[in-house]
């Protein structure tokens, strides 16, 4: 191509070895160096310095003649190991917000009984798998305070983001990749500034292109007023944040961490979660003490607004652990169900499954215990225990294959149905079925709970949307009656009817019945009852009905008019269970 000699290096007469530059010449704002074909003397120069020279014109002519060649002092002398002023300028700026420049900040969170921000991601992410986005952001406050200040103060703007790999060793690096983010509360208390939120919108953007899961940490006190550098606007409100992070629901797994506190935009992304691991010192809130003492609402510590004991049974919370490295050893689990299925895997002697459901109906019994038997060892993680006690959600595995598990807890209720069992269940339904997780239903219900009380917990709402979403299911699903299946609660616990799921079996002691027996007697025999006088009399006849009910109601029966598919041996529930897997 064209050029124009920019530098000329050599003169007529001068001995040169091969690979000496002669001639650097200029072409579209790029040097380019002209060297020796070999060694040997200058004998004729063709160019001057500042002429335009063309394609395949000559500019050097050389003589050969044998040359010594000097020892190599350029910088392709370097070893592998060595390092250039420019590299070292942005190793040393790295450095500066990992934990060892910080030592202060470690400790302070020490005092705390937490760990840093980057700790909690080295734990999580793979062994060297971590590559962060965004490490050199500073605060947007270069209008009040020093750069050099900021750069010390303010690593990442207080958001360390990045993709990284979990669980690659059981799945391997493709299933295993994710997206991690977390708060930094060392950095102006966790706080959500301008530029941390243009790495969130980074970070959300490529979970939505790569389909990446996101794991975000999310200790933090909301938005951040103190930032200068923000060019215009009035209220911020224009952030894009919070639309492209509720937009990767159901797209994506989202999993939230919180230890400590969280408050306003920090609350607002964790709520956003499909599920929330928060440690026992986690304090929760849409608005923090300062936000509600400039409401005129009152002067709050920050322990009494959101504190696990409300957050935990009112189930904001879905897995309460003690401490960060629980808190990432659960969110390990809990990705594992969206990333596949394991090679190995131990189950319990299914012959166990046999006396578990008491022989006498009335009996009440420890369906976790069904669970924890039924499913592979070890493989059960329960979410949102202490709120809805009376439905049980929870993902496990049958033969390595992820499965959700909606079980009905006869110690509660006798397993009725309430408002908030039916939306637990209803949530946990659409998580499955929004990432491909079949769905087990373990029925042991008497219906759906009655009384004027429980009505006034909006029961009609909260209870039709387990048939709505059962309805609109993607995903296999299958039900397995241990005892009572009774009315709109049993239908319900079989995507609105027994030939809905991809099978409806009982266990032996399973019974059925539009309603419970007991009130389809009182219902149905009211009068023959009141016409009784005698006490006993009466009684005897209620309980004679009730047991003709059971008769008439009885698995094997049910079974022989093909309402259900099979009573079944208990021991082979997870032979059906793996058979219709898809």
């Amino acid at each position: 191509m064209p050029a124009t000699v920019a530098q000329v290096l050599v003169d007529v007469g001068q001995l040169v070895h091969e690979g000496q530059a002669l001639v650097i010449l200029e072409a579209m704002k790029m040097e380019h160096v002209v060297e020796a074909p070999i060694s040997g003397r200058v004998h004729e120069l063709s160019v001057r310095l500042g002429e335009t020279v063309e394609r395949d014109e000559v500019l050097v002519l050389l003589e050969p003649e044998s040359v010594v060649r000097p020892e190599e002092t350029s910088t392709a002398s370097r070893g592998l190991d060595d390092v250039r002023p420019d590299l070292a300028a942005v190793v040393d700026r790295h450095a500066v917000g990992l934990d060892a420049a910080r030592p202060d900040m470690v400790e302070r969170r020490r005092r705390t009984g937490q760990r840093t921000a980057r700790a909690n991601v080295d734990d999580l992410c793979d062994a060297g798998s971590f590559i962060e986005y965004g490490p050199m952001v500073i605060a947007a406050q270069r209008r009040r305070r020093p750069v050099e200040e900021l750069i010390v103060r303010t690593p990442a703007d207080g958001l360390v983001s990045g993709v990284g790999t979990v669980n690659a060793a059981l799945f391997g690096e493709e299933r295993s990749r994710c997206i991690v983010m977390s708060y930094d509360y060392t950095v102006l208390a966790g706080t959500q500034g301008a530029q941390n939120h243009r790495k969130k919108d980074r970070l959300f953007e490529l979970a939505e292109r790569g389909r990446l899961p996101v794991v975000f940490f999310t200790e933090g006190g909301g938005g951040r007023p103190g930032d200068t550098d923000v060019i215009g606007g009035v209220s911020g409100l224009d952030c894009m944040a919070f639309h492209l992070w509720g937009g990767l629901s159901g797209l994506v797994p989202l999993v939230g961490i919180n230890s400590g506190r969280c408050f306003a935009g920090n609350a607002a992304i964790l709520g956003c979660c499909d599920v929330i691991i928060a440690t026992a010192d986690s304090t929760i809130g849409m608005g923090g003490p300062a936000m509600i003492e400039g409401g005129g609402l009152g002067v709050y510590r920050p322990e009494e607004v959101g504190p696990m004991s409300v957050m935990v049974p009112n189930g904001v919370v879905d897995i309460a652990v003690a401490d960060e490295a629980e808190a990432v050893a659960v969110a390990k689990q809990y990705l594992s169900f969206f990333q596949g299925p394991l090679p190995v895997w131990s189950a319990a002697d299914q012959r166990a499954l046999r006396n578990l459901v008491p022989e006498n109906r009335v009996r009440s019994y420890d369906v976790r215990i069904v669970i924890e038997t039924l499913a592979d060892e070890g493989s059960v993680l329960e979410l949102r225990r202490h709120f809805g006690p009376g439905m049980i959600t929870a993902l496990a595995r049958v033969a390595g294959r992820p499965l959700g598990i909606v079980a009905n807890d006869p110690m509660h209720l006798g397993g009725a149905i309430d408002s908030d069992g039916a939306d637990k269940a209803s949530r946990f339904m659409q998580l499955c079925d929004a990432f491909d997780v079949p769905l087990l239903f373990l029925c042991d219900t008497p219906g759906m709970m009655v009384g004027p009380e429980i009505e006034r917990t909006g029961l009609v709402r909260h209870c039709s949307r387990m048939f709505v979403t059962g309805a609109n299911l993607t995903v296999p699903f299958f039900t397995i009656v241990l005892r009572k299946m009774y009315g709109l609660g049993g239908q319900a616990m079989a995507g609105g009817s027994t030939k809905a799921p991809m099978f409806t079996v009982a266990w032996p002691t399973g019974e059925f019945g539009g309603m419970g027996l007991e009130g389809s007697v009182r219902l149905g025999y009211r009068k023959e009852l009141e016409a009784i006088a005698d006490p006993d009399e009466r009684q005897a006849l209620f309980d004679e009905m009730v047991e003709r009910l059971y008769e008439h109601g009885k698995a094997l029966n049910s079974a022989s008019h093909f309402e259900i598919d099979d009573v079944i041996d208990p021991a082979d529930s997870r032979r059906w269970i793996r058979q219709l897997f898809q």
